[in-house]
């Protein structure tokens, strides 16, 4: 029996469509969020050396899972659009094909990173107090880095085929097993061995672990891990160029957009005081302010999904204003979120962050980041859609362009030069989200991005992408 809940063929509207894909993935985002509320509210409880290097090294962990993001972006594209196209074979086969590039990858990162580990620690100017803790964070979160790969590729092949409560199962348990590991290992709650920032590393490790087999069992249920999945040589040289052609620019848009956050994290601890401080504010106020985010990644995925399927049945003006909608529908329900998230930020910071001055620089930072939600909303939404219709390349230059060219640089001579405080810093990130945002807009309500598809425009110019006919 399938969990394939697609709402198409069930006659629904619109907006009911949207709802019936997005409640469970908002609610898979709570998880999500759970999962670093509990692991920074943890951290706080041990020591702020420890907050501030597992924000630097959350952030790395992100970093290295770019390879696989980027393959499940590709995979919500190439599965989505031939399931549109009624073609189910070629969807199978994409399956199997996203499943092992993820191994192969995330290995292959686990293989180069080890070696590498100290240099990007100096990278990242590491203050010599929190280094150690930083290390061992990096040490076991490149070991993860193959289980990590195949849940983000799996939750994004089951998103794909409209199966969206099966991610939503698996994020429920490495939500559970995470939190009672940070509690228990991290500070010996229920007479477990309390082992600090060590516990903390190994509970994520563990229930991200767990999670991914979680996703596996699911996949052999629904018939997945047949033969069938996995195609031959000759159909998978054919089947490659569109995965390609979808997922280089999203590992390059990765690589710009999280060094980027690298980089700014850099510009943080290097501030002429209160480094640390503003490390740890910074950590704090990332998690509040992911509470906003949980139902702008939620219609994220929804529009990738809504807009693939469409374009693979030729429908392309649907396709579009699927992504109108949803935009509709998260900038009301973000308001909403902000509007009450607003009215507790001290209780919230304090809640995470014990230390007096790190709660004022977590609300500090919370004030500017609360004031770009909707930009940064509208910048997640149209980026999804571009995701469902293959045309990632817009994403990469667009928030290339406003990370690189604008945030990075105000943020350093706004935090350094001018302010000498982080203030200056978030200050930037406010500016860089309003500026992408505009032009993502303008570019979906302007430019013909359904081109990049499997199925032609009748207005195209350039022949779409061909991808296998079975």
């Amino acid at each position: 029996m399938t969990m394939n809940r697609s709402p198409e063929g069930l006659d629904q509207s619109p907006y009911r469509t949207i709802w019936t894909l997005s409640w469970p993935q908002i609610l898979m985002m709570v998880f999500n969020f759970l999962i670093g509320f509990v692991d920074v509210w943890t951290a706080g409880r041990i020591n702020r050396e420890v907050q501030a290097s597992l924000g630097l090294i959350t952030q790395s962990l992100f970093f290295f899972l770019i390879v696989a993001t980027a393959v499940a972006n590709a995979g919500v594209a190439a599965i989505g659009q031939s399931l549109g196209a009624g073609r189910e074979l070629r969807a199978r086969r994409y399956v199997g094909l996203c499943v092992l590039l993820a191994l192969v990858m995330g290995g292959l990162l686990l293989v180069l990173g080890l070696p590498l580990k100290s240099l990007l620690l100096s990278a990242l100017q590491v203050p010599d107090s929190i280094r150690p803790v930083t290390e061992y964070f990096l040490w076991v979160y490149l070991l993860l880095l193959p289980s990590y790969s195949v849940l983000i590729v799996l939750n994004a092949v089951f998103r794909a085929r409209k199966q969206v409560f099966f991610p939503l199962y698996s994020m429920a348990v490495v939500t559970i097993l995470n939190t009672v590991g940070d509690l228990g290992l991290g500070l010996g709650w229920w007479g477990l061995p309390e082992l600090g920032y060590q516990g903390l590393a190994w509970a994520t490790f563990w229930s991200v672990t767990l999670g991914a087999a979680a996703n596996v069992a699911a996949l052999w249920k629904e018939g997945l891990l047949a033969r069938a999945t996995f195609a031959p040589w000759r159909w998978v040289r054919r089947a490659l160029p569109y995965l390609y052609k979808v997922s280089w620019p999203s590992v390059v848009m990765q690589v710009v957009w999280h060094s980027g956050y690298l980089v700014l994290y850099a510009i943080t601890a290097a501030l002429p005081r209160d480094n640390v401080v503003s490390l740890a504010g910074m950590s704090a106020g990332i998690r509040v302010e992911s509470l906003l985010f949980l139902p702008a990644f939620a219609f994220n995925m929804t529009a990738g999904i809504l807009v693939g399927h469409s374009l693979g049945a030729g429908r392309f003006e649907e396709a579009r204003s699927y992504g109108y909608r949803i935009l509709v529908i998260g900038l009301v329900c973000i308001v909403a979120v902000s509007l009450v998230v607003w009215q507790y930020l001290e209780p919230l910071a304090a809640f995470l962050a014990p230390d007096p001055a790190v709660q004022r620089e977590a609300v500090n930072y919370l004030f500017w980041n609360l004031l770009a939600i909707p930009f940064t909303l509208t910048t997640m939404i149209l980026a999804g859609a571009f995701n469902g219709a293959g045309a990632t390349h817009f994403n990469m230059v667009i928030m290339g362009l406003a990370t690189w060219c604008l945030r990075l640089p105000l943020a350093y001579v706004l935090g350094h030069l001018v302010m000498g405080r982080a203030s200056g810093i978030w200050i930037s990130m406010l500016a860089s989200q309003a500026a992408q945002s505009l032009v993502m807009l303008y570019v979906y309500a302007f430019k013909d991005w359904s081109c990049h598809g499997m199925i032609k425009h009748k207005h195209c110019k350039k022949e779409a992408a061909h991808a296998p006919r079975i």
